[in-house]
């Protein structure tokens, strides 16, 4: 009976998100498979709909994203990569200054305990800073919230202020049909996508669903066995699924939450706003990026959500997430380490 629930309320979950493709792509609207399903998921869970989310699928979806990056990565990518270190070199103090703002933001503004405070404060992967809050104690559908809100407004305001400040058209082809793909390279994206993916939670590696096809896609663009990115149809897949996604983390969320939680995010991402802008501006005046790659690389958004971005930008895909991977490695690696220097233990 628990079977045919899920599985009803997974294909309630499916045709919502679809009618959100449907009716952005009817209204002319950008990005309809990435907006749509998180609008309509997103209002049907306030809404009070029982939606949930598809698991292993929707994680399988996340490999696409990580073969299109390898992909990207070539032997003229490595060459500039001494070209981005200045530029890299300022995340560290873009992480401590997030921490220092929004840690006795989230305590003393919001309320939150410590450990919820520090690791909502985090500016890392979703699904790894709820793990890592969970086991220190943290509560862990605050923390949730307030990622999950980042995301979704970051998704949400990023392409606004590509088109109106930096003249962004956000039609870039955001891969090319299947049919035109050969079917050799075809193969070695599947390959690329299961052996990085399985191989890398073998392994333990954090965002092995994007970090693992994108390590084994890199050494097939550098050894000159693929040539392209993934096909159009499975990027178009791959939004939908994450806009579902983002869409569900807010199914059963309370009047009290939205007023103290979502409320506490949203200003939080205001906060986040001003210090991307601040160091936006460092790297595009100081000739370190060009605007629209300087503002992609520093925007606090997800990996995964901020991939799609760079690419229907047509932005430099390389720069840009080799600057979110960089941001996430660091505070992944670190945040463990600096909550036991803070006071915060895991339990």
């Amino acid at each position: 009976m628990k079977t045919q629930w899920h599985l009803a309320s997974r294909l309630q979950t499916v045709v919502i998100a679809a009618l959100g493709v449907v009716l952005f792509s009817a209204l002319g609207l950008p990005l309809p498979f990435l907006f749509g399903p998180m609008a309509a998921c997103l209002f049907a869970a306030l809404a009070g709909a029982k939606l949930r989310g598809l698991g292993q699928i929707s994680v399988a979806a996340r490999t696409i994203l990580g073969v299109a990056v390898g992909a990207s990565i070539s032997p003229d990518l490595l060459h500039q990569l001494p070209l981005m270190a200045a530029s890299l070199a300022l995340i560290p103090f873009y992480i401590a200054l997030i921490a220092l703002i929004g840690v006795p933001f989230f305590s003393r503004v919001c309320g939150f305990d410590r450990v919820t405070a520090y690791y909502a404060a985090m500016p890392g992967g979703l699904q790894d800073m709820v793990i890592f809050g969970q086991e220190a104690g943290a509560n862990v559908r605050t923390l949730s919230l307030v990622h999950a809100t980042r995301v979704l407004i970051i998704v949400t305001i990023a392409p606004i202020l590509l088109t109106q400040l930096y003249g962004v058209a956000l039609n870039n082809p955001i891969g090319a049909p299947a049919s035109t793909i050969p079917l050799q390279e075809m193969g070695l994206m599947i390959v690329a996508a299961l052996v990085g993916w399985k191989g890398g939670e073998r392994v333990g590696l954090f965002g092995a669903s994007i970090l693992g096809p994108m390590i084994v896609a890199a050494v097939f663009s550098l050894t000159d066995l693929i040539h392209m990115r993934p096909p159009k149809e499975t990027i178009l897949a791959a939004q939908y699924f994450i806009g579902m996604g983002i869409g569900v983390y807010y199914v059963g969320v309370t009047l009290r939450e939205l007023r103290q939680v979502v409320a506490s995010g949203v200003a939080f991402v205001l906060l986040l706003a001003v210090l991307a802008a601040i160091f936006t501006e460092i790297v595009t005046l100081s000739g370190l990026a060009p605007p629209v790659e300087g503002f992609l690389a520093f925007a606090p958004g997800g990996q995964a959500e901020m991939t799609v971005l760079a690419i229907v930008a047509g932005a430099d895909l390389g720069f840009v997430i080799t600057h979110h991977l960089t941001r996430i490695t660091l505070v992944i690696l670190g945040a463990p380490i600096v909550a036991r220097l803070f006071g915060v233990k895991k339990l």
